[in-house]
């Protein structure tokens, strides 16, 4: 009988783990540490999602993993409404989290060795993972004409992207839907920040008729309410598209009871039903993503796409990524260095906008 070798053992360091020693030094600092390293809501869950979900808290019986009619009704609603986007009736699904779906997604499309997905040169992390714990083969890029003949099974698209921010254009994103279906290739396209757009920007999804016709074929489109609704700490997210593929995945989750508990289904219908508070959130975001660009860009930093979502992506003009990680350490100030989505990020950091009003302004006036 062979050795047993440990599913962890197939995956990298925990990047956040290499940031500890950093963290104490900033944790040092007079006045406390101000933490930008990673984008968690800090502000109120509204009080209406809050009374949608104690609402519901009386739910002794299993959930549906469809989610309950009125929750797909609303994410069909809300995809219509914000986003232009026409789906299949039942062509969604709520997932625990989005992190959750990044991460199973090619397990749960029955993707495993000889199978090869693309994700992006700069990347959340997770999506190696994902392809990792799948026994499939992860390969960074981002022009798909350079992988040449390589069968691919699965591209990975992230507009408005974590970590830099940038936002992939309707050409874009065309040329990608009709070099996967020239070859019957899946695409997901991580959207967790598709509301976010700054400065005049809208992103645009992957399952927008202009992007991908009358056909959402193959396509799959991820979104989150963390930053949208601050329901980070109830794992409330969903996906969309392909009628097949959600079906499939329907049966995949229903076997592995992989359900969104109900009082969180009422949660996500109330999120999604209204705009108002979305709206408020996203201005507090614009108010310290104002403050916090202007104070890095006044001490001689350089601030490169980050036109949509949560994050500046930054470099110095004397530091590498780490360098800058303990520079701004010294300040009291934690961020992310490039490197962790990739060594395409090696230059620079990734600044969260997400701490609160006060923090913000604490770390502008240590980097004046």
């Amino acid at each position: 009988m062979g050795e047993r070798r440990p599913l962890a053992d197939r995956l990298p360091t925990f990047p956040w783990d290499r940031l500890a020693p950093y963290k104490r030094t900033a944790a040092a600092h007079a006045d406390g540490l101000v933490d930008l390293s990673v984008g968690t809501p800090v502000d109120p869950v509204p009080e209406t999602l809050r009374q949608a979900l104690a609402g519901a808290a009386d739910s002794p019986g299993y959930p549906q993993t469809w989610g309950t009619p009125e929750l797909r009704s609303s994410i069909e609603d809300w995809l219509s409404r914000r986003h232009g986007v026409a789906v299949a009736e039942g062509a969604v699904l709520p997932t625990i989290g989005s992190k959750e779906t990044v991460a199973w997604l090619p397990t749960l499309l029955g993707l495993g060795e000889g199978d090869t997905v693309v994700h992006p040169e700069l990347a959340y992390p997770t999506y190696d993972v994902g392809v990792r714990l799948s026994g499939a083969t992860p390969v960074a890029a981002d022009g798909l004409a350079s992988l040449g003949p390589a069968p691919v099974s699965m591209v990975w698209v992230n507009s408005p992207s974590n970590p830099t921010g940038r936002v992939l254009g309707v050409d874009h994103l065309r040329k990608v839907v009709r070099w996967a279906r020239e070859r019957g290739v899946i695409v997901a396209s991580d959207e967790c920040y598709l509301d976010l757009g700054w400065d005049g920007t809208e992103p645009v999804s992957i399952l927008h008729p202009d992007v991908c016709g009358d056909s959402h074929e193959n396509l799959l489109a991820l979104h989150s309410l963390s930053k949208r609704s601050n329901l980070a700490g109830y794992r409330a997210a969903f996906l969309a598209g392909d009628p097949a593929l959600v079906k499939e995945l329907l049966e995949v989750r229903k076997h592995s009871g992989m359900i969104v508990p109900a009082p969180v289904q009422a949660a996500m219908k109330a999120a999604l039903d209204d705009d108002a508070h979305a709206e408020e959130q996203k201005e507090r975001y614009r108010a310290r993503r104002t403050r916090l660009r202007s104070a890095f860009e006044g001490a001689g930093w350089k601030v490169e796409h980050s036109e949509a979502g949560l994050y500046l992506w930054a470099s110095h003009p004397d530091l590498d990524a780490w360098g800058a990680v303990e520079h701004l350490a010294e300040r009291g100030v934690i961020v992310a260095p490039g490197d962790f989505y990739g060594r395409a990020g090696a230059g620079h950091v990734r600044v969260a906008f997400t701490a609160t009003d006060e923090r913000v302004a604490e770390a502008a006036a240590r980097l004046a």
